[in-house]
């Protein structure tokens, strides 16, 4: 089995993939808060282990079995995540620190059994949606509130989990999953939006609307 920091590296570099950017030691660096060698030492023993190609001067990408590997991190990371949330009462800005640290550690029989006890949730309280056993994600169609249409109602169908002071204020102002909203305004000078949740006004910076997804 891979150690927690090889799980690691492969779980960002899928996450950057995703993402449509290209892998490099300069993005693994930034993302993992490690330096470029110790990047460098790492991305050779993926190499050897068969989990990354790494193609000189045009970085590296996932083989399929570590994208395989990466998925069935992803699927224990959310699937705790909505365990700590719907059983342990964790706030959403909790889940994702303490799933970080389970999801070494649970078996892939611990999460079949939990995804059966869970009753085979397809989203986790950030609303990514959960690989199943096969590896297969649920279809979204999401879109950033940043660059919704103005004037028209959405529900908050994804959040991004990187901040949690964010997620903390979003708390605060009523801003849940599935929650509805309308997008009555774009300030077109700093990008900021004004929206109206529960009949009050909320005006959230370029920042904050880039963190939310809506479908509507």
């Amino acid at each position: 089995m891979p150690s927690q920091s090889k799980e690691d590296y492969l779980k960002y570099i899928y996450h950057i993939q995703e993402e449509g950017h290209k892998v490099n030691t300069g993005s693994l660096a930034s993302a993992l808060s490690v330096s470029p060698a110790s990047v460098s030492e790492m991305v050779t023993k993926l190499t050897k282990l068969g989990w990354i190609d790494n193609e000189p001067y045009h970085g590296f990408k996932l083989t399929k079995e570590g994208e395989k590997l990466s998925v069935g991190l992803i699927r224990k990371h959310r699937m705790l995540e909505v365990f700590l949330q719907q059983h342990l009462n964790y706030e959403w800005d909790e889940v994702h620190a303490e799933a970080e640290r389970l999801e070494h550690v649970v078996s892939d029989m611990f999460i079949e059994k939990l995804d059966n006890y869970l009753g085979h949730p397809q989203f986790d309280p950030h609303g990514e949606p959960i690989p199943d056993k096969h590896g297969r994600f649920a279809s979204t169609n999401y879109i950033l509130l940043s660059e919704a249409a103005t004037g028209r109602e959405y529900v908050i169908a994804k959040v991004n989990d990187s901040s949690k002071e964010i997620l903390q204020y979003f708390s605060r102002s009523g801003l849940s999953l599935n929650s509805k909203l309308v997008l009555t305004e774009r300030i077109e000078f700093d990008g900021s939006v004004a929206i109206v949740l529960d009949g009050n006004k909320h005006l959230l910076s370029k920042t904050m609307a880039e963190q939310i997804f809506v479908a509507g």
